[in-house]
């Protein structure tokens, strides 16, 4: 199936995995409005949500409002912290659920993430939604079964001044 215009798009991005994975592999913070760009591709956009955890940082409020203000709708949930300081926060079935009720919905889902965890999801909107499934990751952190199951990948690694902005040193506080 070619892209087309009239193609109704739902954008479902893991925040997480993929802050975690340009940071990791490239030392940098991901460019959020140009992978939605990607991702909606002159298409008719349905929905972008973007998946985040809440941590309690300062600067986090300032990076979800971007995200707002990019067209993504943010949807938040708390960082779990564990006794022993073990800390847990992912929304692989959150991703899933709000997927497979909107697949009825939507032609093509692009799924921006790199999680083999989501293999199941691809498979069954496809199979049983006739749903689209697109994936958009970083190469070198993305299951490689979760490439091949999607029916298409874009690999934000091979445009790396697109996709990537550098992250700023915190200026020192002046010492009084």
């Amino acid at each position: 199936m070619i892209k087309h215009k009239e193609q109704r798009v739902g954008v479902f991005l893991d925040v997480a995995n993929m802050y975690h994975s340009a940071r990791n592999l490239f030392g940098a913070k991901v460019n959020f409005g140009n992978i939605l760009l990607e991702a909606v591709a002159s298409r008719k956009l349905i929905r972008a949500i973007a998946y985040v955890i809440r941590a309690e940082s300062p600067e986090e409020q300032k990076f979800f409002e971007a995200l707002d203000k990019q067209g993504f709708e943010v949807k938040m949930k708390d960082l779990q912290v564990f006794w022993g300081g073990q800390k847990k926060g992912d929304w692989d079935v959150g991703i899933t659920v709000d997927a497979i009720k909107m697949g009825d919905r939507l032609d093509t889902i692009v799924l921006v993430t790199g999680d083999g965890d989501y293999l199941p999801l691809v498979g069954y909107l496809k199979n049983n939604k006739g749903c689209r499934v697109e994936v958009i990751a970083f190469s070198e952190s993305c299951s490689s079964k979760l490439k091949e199951e999607a029916d298409e990948f874009s690999d934000l690694s091979k445009d790396k001044r697109r996709f990537l902005l550098p992250i700023r040193p915190q200026l020192s506080k002046r010492r009084k």
